[in-house]
């Protein structure tokens, strides 16, 4: 059995990218050939070995439109290579790999892994949406990340007899014992409540904010990451008086990431948006035996990692008092925190460890002949 990733962008930059990378490794050192395909805006084309049994193709772009890498070059390269292949695994959505794999001819099995739904690019749908269609025809089973995505996404109704899923794996955080406790002892003992991601309108980090004011002067609001609202939500912390409540980390090291999240109470998610359709951070957090709380968005994947009552609590999205009152009952019922805890912990290892993505994969690889 010999498998392509297809997909968009290298070096790794974001969550599909990541799971593309690891399920081609992964699957590799387990003995199955696998190489993967992406398109890359950062140089000239390139193929490298990843190990003995995983090579990897990078396609040059001309540009990107819609957070979409034009590349002609991988039209070409992917008609050319296609054929050694028993499967090819495309990650959507990517109208280029789409169309690659429409203009290739290609018979063999396909298995499309549906990471979200376009929501936000009308335009794009515009021309894109008879390409998807042909796409969902042409797939011999649909993947997603969480069952209640790929169940209730409106473009996957018609085709719910070849769906499966497959949850995204990672490998535990861990963090440095010495670093955590300098964390903790920087804030002089309070309640590290801890969120990291891109500073961008749907990650919810206004109501995030907002909730500190409702929370008691013994917490301490961390958010790790950068972006487009860094500015706003500088001038939000200012207005509010909160600074002594929540602080921005700006960019964090990876080598040092797992150290906040090993030293924080409880992890907070507070995505808005169906556009959120998993949340790696909250399984991150997980690996390390913290609680979550996170936002009850209808028809995302969010409140299905969480799972509420069990791993921590869902607050209704983009509304701080929620959120405020779901953090407090999680972190201040010790009992029930050593619970929730212990439950997260569990979780991920039962659904989100690395390993378990890769057998998932080869099973949904298995029934396929």
């Amino acid at each position: 059995m010999k498998i392509l990733q297809l997909g968009k962008f290298y070096p790794v930059r974001g969550g599909v990218e990541k799971v593309m990378y690891d399920l081609t490794v992964g699957l590799s050192s387990e003995g199955i050939d696998c190489d993967m395909m992406c398109a890359s805006a950062d140089g000239p084309h390139m193929e490298k070995r990843l190990n003995d049994r995983a090579a990897l193709y990078v396609c040059r772009t001309y540009g990107k439109v819609a957070s979409t890498m034009i590349s002609t070059e991988m039209v070409k390269a992917f008609k050319e290579i296609c054929g050694r292949y028993d499967i090819v695994h495309i990650h959507a959505p990517d109208p280029m790999a789409c169309l690659a794999l429409f203009m290739s001819g290609y018979k063999g099995k396909v298995v499309l892994h549906w990471h979200s739904d376009i929501l936000k690019n009308r335009l794009l749908m515009l021309f894109y949406s008879p390409l998807q269609n042909w796409l969902l025809r042409r797939a011999d089973v649909i993947v997603g990340t969480t069952p209640v995505y790929v169940e209730q996404s409106p473009f996957l109704q018609s085709f719910r007899s070849k769906i499966d899923w497959i949850p995204i794996g990672i490998e535990p955080m861990v963090p440095d014992p010495s670093l955590t406790a300098r964390i903790r002892s920087r804030y002089e003992g309070k309640k590290i409540v801890l969120s990291v991601g891109r500073l961008i309108p749907y990650k919810g980090y206004r109501y995030l904010v907002e909730a500190a004011s409702f929370l008691d002067d013994d917490y301490m609001v961390l958010i790790a990451g950068t972006g487009p609202l860094g500015y706003r939500l500088r001038k939000q912390i200012a207005g509010c008086g909160l600074d002594r409540k929540v602080e921005l980390l700006g960019f964090v090291p990876d080598n040092e990431l797992p150290s906040y999240f090993g030293a924080c109470d409880v992890f907070c998610f507070s995505s808005i948006y169906k556009t959120e359709a998993f949340g790696i951070a909250q399984i991150e957090a997980m690996s390390c035996g913290k609680p979550v709380v996170a936002t009850d968005i209808p028809e995302s994947g969010v409140p299905w990692v969480n799972s509420h009552g069990v791993s921590g609590l869902n607050a209704r999205p983009a509304d701080a008092r929620s959120l405020a009152a779901a953090i407090a009952s999680v972190v201040e019922d010790r009992k029930r925190y050593g619970e929730y805890s212990a439950n997260a912990k569990n979780r991920y290892e039962q659904f989100f460890a690395k390993d378990q993505m890769i057998k998932k994969c080869v099973n949904v690889y298995e029934k396929l002949f």
